[in-house]
């Protein structure tokens, strides 16, 4: 067997683990260059960072892309699966990491934190105190949810149950939503929620979903809270909204360009809260992520298939290329 290959470092169990079956290489960087010149002749490789297509080019070796967590954005699928390379992911496993990450930001916004602690430690107890004068409560507000997979459902049930909240949402198969969650189309559920939630995946369809438009019909003063992925958000229209002070605020962990440039505006405004693509990530949940990983690639180190096979097309050519 070929060395497995991680675009980053794992945790200690996930690398114990991996250790134990074969020789793991961590990257140096996760940049494309990088990836592409130490990720030759790897046999499975850990998906931590985007992959680019030509990694799957003249890659005799190479079994597998696992990807370590659930959105498979960072996997160029169509050149994979034509290569004949498994891809799988590790779902549901941080969705309750992310809907705690939700709530933290959206109880923050609206407590106005990031201005009270602004002030208190410049200017004094009276100054942060002053702060709740324009506070409101997370009670007995609408939740908006786009997206109700795993992540969403996590978010709803805390929402719904833990707080009490009317929770709308829509979602790609309305007859999955969970009871107690109210489906709207996804001009009504904006132009309704106090607290819009983006958890839906990154695709062609949801790319640029919140344009201008659909943030013209936010309520005054509704928050946003991003933990999708960057470019499903259009950010020129965002910004403008924000300056513009037609919304409360917004809490971004995705961003279309990643590392977020220290210059970019969205770090000029006091009722943004702006965290570095973290939501999904606990000691906990790296724990699950990496060890979840690591055994899917163990299933292919042994000559099956990962359980989460997300291009079960590829079968076929795999089987040609790695025969029992």
């Amino acid at each position: 067997m070929s060395f497995i290959f991680s675009t980053h470092p794992l945790h200690p169990a996930a690398t114990a683990m991996l250790e134990a079956a074969g020789d793991l290489r961590v990257a140096s960087a996760p940049d494309p260059e990088t990836l592409l010149r130490e990720g030759r002749g790897a046999g499975i490789i850990v998906v931590r960072a985007p992959i680019p297509p030509a990694f799957f080019e003249d890659a005799p070796a190479l079994r597998a892309a696992i990807r370590h967590g659930a959105g498979l954005d960072m996997v160029p699928m169509e050149a994979a699966t034509r290569a004949g390379v498994l891809v799988a992911n590790v779902p549901a496993v941080n969705a309750s990491t992310v809907a705690e990450h939700v709530l933290l930001v959206t109880l923050a916004l609206l407590r106005r934190f990031r201005q009270m602690d602004r002030d208190l430690r410049q200017n004094g107890w009276a100054a942060g105190r002053a702060q709740s004068d324009a506070a409101v409560d997370l009670g007995g507000r609408t939740m908006g949810i786009v997206g109700m997979g795993n992540v969403g459902k996590a978010i709803f049930k805390i929402a719904k149950f833990g707080f009490g909240l009317e929770v709308v949402a829509t979602s790609r198969s309305p007859e999955n939503m969970p009871e107690g969650a109210r489906f709207l189309a996804i001009d009504e559920l904006v132009a309704s929620a106090d607290v819009l939630v983006l958890c839906c995946p990154l695709t062609p369809e949801t790319t640029g979903l919140l344009n201008a438009r659909r943030i013209g019909r936010m309520k005054p003063g509704a928050i946003l809270v991003n933990v999708s992925r960057g470019p499903v958000v259009d950010d020129a229209a965002l910004i403008e909204a924000l300056r513009d002070g037609r919304i409360g605020g917004a809490a971004l962990d995705v961003f279309a360009t990643q590392p977020l440039p220290l210059d970019h505006p969205y770090f000029g405004f006091a009722n943004v809260i702006v965290t570095p693509h973290l939501a999904g990530l606990t000691e906990e949940s790296m724990m699950r992520m990496g060890t979840g990983a690591a055994n899917e690639a163990l299933r292919v180190i042994k000559g099956d298939l990962p359980v989460n096979l997300r291009n079960p097309e590829v079968i076929d050519h795999y089987r040609r290329r790695f025969p029992a």
